[in-house]
């Protein structure tokens, strides 16, 4: 008969071997970390030479020697305490005696580089500062990672900041350091160390990143400053710097605009006040307008009842008669009613005038609360304005600045005293 090891008290053979079974997955278990795995663990204790980290599943702690430690930024190094929980990097998965090598710092890294690849997949984008340049384009940190920002993938303002390319790199990139930049990653290559981003990939998010901060910030009646993007025959659109606000036709100045590039044009730099906001749908109304002093306050101390005015006929309607816009005051417009453009009957404007004419009107009133001036055709040469023309015309002439030449002339001649048989003009003349 074979011997046979006698089972401790108080199991069976059966049940002995259903132990060993069941412990030894478990302890192999403990045997399957690899070289360059990244894990999880937690600080056990935190000395000058080491830092032990109990890992889930090991035989034994974890061991971040001292060179791996003064490998860590002085602020994460600082950090670290008892009790922490880590990401650690397989250096060994077993040395001598046992023990898992860790390195803290390659971690990080590990870290980083899967973060930035996740980044990639997604197409995410992200804001980080820019911390550096080389010749070529400027340097972004994500992490312990050095991404690079090609010239070539810089957003339209980042680029018009860097002015002339035949700048040397540290007179261009320069201006750029400290400023933020949402980019995308859009490649990664972990074994050549490659990181490379752009901004212009990202230019959509920036786009609603930038209009979602303006949004928040702005407030009705607030003053800004834009570019005009584009125009249309409805109004003209402004870019206030991550957004775009529309002005009305209406909105672009006080008179009659019948198309918007009669006062902006593309690539103008304008001020505009908010008049309207609808955050819900990004909605924002301008008026440049409402900057502009408005003609109609002070038009009843330019214009009085019975003075003759120049203008420009706008438009004709049959019904009410002819708008014109005062020569002086472009912004202002006034109305010759049908009965005020002939003493005899009209049936139509078209009769006597026509769009774009210069005519010479008689002021009948002047209404600045109800914006309107009532102007005559047929009363410029009535008698009973007589007077009243030959003063303005009097007024006028005292008014008008003299030839400067023929003005010194005179002076000069009547300084000069009389010779004999020479004559002062004005003396010549009464002879």
């Amino acid at each position: 008969m074979e011997n046979q090891v006698a089972p401790e008290h108080g199991s069976t053979p059966n049940q002995g071997e259903e132990d060993f079974s069941q412990l030894l997955p478990r302890y192999e278990a403990k045997q399957r970390f690899e070289k360059d795995q990244l894990v999880r663990g937690r600080i056990i204790s935190i000395t000058e030479r080491e830092i032990l980290v109990g890992l889930e599943g090991a035989k034994s702690e974890g061991i971040v020697a001292s060179k791996d430690i003064e490998a860590l930024p002085r602020d994460v190094r600082n950090s670290l305490k008892e009790g922490d929980e880590v990401f650690a990097y397989v250096i060994q998965p077993e040395d001598t005696n046992g023990n898992v090598l860790l390195s803290l710092s390659r971690a990080i890294t590990e870290k980083d580089w899967q973060y930035v690849e996740s980044l990639r997949q997604k197409q995410q984008a992200v804001e980080y500062p820019i911390v550096g340049f080389n010749k070529g384009g400027v340097i972004i940190k994500i992490g312990r990672l050095r991404g690079f920002l090609p010239a070539s993938q810089l957003s339209a303002a980042h680029q018009r900041m860097l002015g002339d390319e035949n700048l040397p790199p540290e007179q261009r990139f320069q201006k750029l350091v400290g400023q933020k930049a949402l980019v995308k990653v859009i490649e990664v290559d972990r074994e050549r160390s490659r990181l490379i981003l752009s901004e212009r990939a990202a230019s959509k998010e920036a786009r609603q990143m930038q209009k979602e901060r303006l949004l928040s910030s702005i407030e009705v009646g607030q003053v800004l400053e834009g570019t005009v993007t584009s125009i249309k025959d409805f109004g003209a659109f402004v870019d206030l710097g991550g957004a775009d606000g529309m002005v009305h036709l209406t909105e672009l100045a006080h008179g009659r605009v019948k198309h918007p590039s009669e006062v902006v044009k593309e690539g103008d730099q304008v001020t505009v006040k908010v008049i309207e906001l609808d955050r819900e749908t990004g909605r924002i109304a301008l008026s440049m307008k409402a900057l502009m002093p408005d003609p109609w306050l002070s038009v009843e101390e330019r214009y009085k009842p019975g003075q003759l005015i120049e203008a420009e006929v706008v438009s004709l309607h049959p019904r009410h008669g002819v708008f014109v816009r005062l020569k002086d005051d472009p912004a202002i417009e006034g109305l010759v009613r049908m009965n005020e453009l002939s003493d005899k009957p009209v049936k139509s404007p078209r009769e006597l005038v026509k769009e774009g004419q210069q005519l010479t009107l008689r002021v009948l009133r002047v209404e600045s609360a109800q914006r309107q001036i009532a102007l005559s055709l047929r009363r410029v040469s009535w008698a009973e304005y007589a007077d009243m023309d030959w003063q303005a015309e009097v007024l006028e002439q005292e008014h008008a600045p003299a030839d400067e030449g023929v003005h010194a002339e005179l002076s000069e001649q009547e300084r000069m005293p009389a010779e004999e048989g020479v004559q002062a003009p004005a003396q010549a003349d009464a002879d």
